[in-house]
């Protein structure tokens, strides 16, 4: 799967060469919209893309040996880090896009009263006693259960559910649908908030850690190579609505549709498009 450096195409290219680019990306919602939307953007322009899905670990080991050209979901300082310290020094960091990646505990907007998470106290009856979240080995159940919960007083009075985010997100869809009470962990950059009414509960101890910020990166050398590219991407920001949304729009297309569902949400936004990548 990686090869050696070189291998990604230079925009640069003499006679009829393609201008080829490989972007790694990992199965994280986010990172699957921005990169689908930058496959529709760059095809239009002329380049060939080609997209491979890996697990992180292998999206940095393989931008350091130069394949892939470019990974659009680098979460930092804390997510991926230790990554970061190994291979950053080898690779380019070509800027933040999004800075809101925060972990949550968030309600139904139709629960009044709650508002922080220091509000779940004496609450417990109305949820069961349960917060619902994902997978047992993610980073946000162990800030939940580890910190959060002891934070604020809930221990004794609160659970937390793990299971999945597919779980996690049927449970929440059904509460809803019923208008019933829930509490979930969440995070964003996440569909979820485009497609329901939410709402984060405040954390004023500070419990579920600071903001992250989403970084595009490239090999090395990856900003002389394709210059135009580089340009775009030092231009690319999007607020929490605009990636909530995109996210949404492809998650709720067909499987094998996501880029046609990029290029959908793309042509509804011409002012976000024409912000980094004018004349699409």
């Amino acid at each position: 799967m990686l090869v050696a450096a070189g291998c990604g195409g230079r925009e640069t290219g003499t006679g009829q060469e393609a201008k080829a680019i490989n972007i790694g990306y990992i199965a994280w919602d986010e990172d699957i919209a921005v990169t689908y939307l930058y496959k529709d953007l760059l095809e239009r322009r002329g380049y060939k893309v080609n997209i491979t899905e890996l697990e992180v670990g292998p999206i940095y080991a393989g931008l350091a040996q130069g394949n892939p050209d470019l990974f659009l979901d680098g979460w930092l300082p804390e997510t991926h880090g230790d990554y970061w310290k190994q291979y950053g020094p080898q690779l380019e960091d070509l800027g933040v896009w999004y800075n809101q990646g925060t972990l949550n505990i968030a309600v139904p907007k139709y629960l009044t009263g709650v508002n922080s998470i220091a509000d779940l106290k004496g609450r417990g009856g109305e949820f069961n006693g349960v917060i619902t979240g994902i997978d047992p080995g993610a980073g946000l159940s162990r800030t939940t259960k580890d910190k959060a919960i002891p934070a604020y007083g809930l221990s004794g009075e609160y659970t937390l559910q793990s299971s999945s985010t597919t779980a996690m997100l049927a449970s929440l869809e059904k509460a809803i649908g019923e208008q019933k009470p829930i509490v979930v962990t969440l995070w964003h950059p996440h569909w979820a908030y485009a497609k329901y009414p939410l709402k984060d509960l405040q954390d004023p101890l500070g419990a579920m850690g600071k903001a992250e910020e989403l970084h595009a990166i490239g090999r090395a050398g990856f900003s002389q190579d394709f210059p135009e590219v580089t340009e775009m991407i030092k231009k690319f920001k999007l607020t929490d609505e605009q990636l909530a949304s995109l996210e949404n729009e492809i998650n709720s297309a067909q499987r094998g549709q996501e880029q046609q569902a990029a290029r959908k949400w793309a042509d509804a936004h011409p002012e976000v498009i024409n912000s980094f990548a004018p004349g699409q």
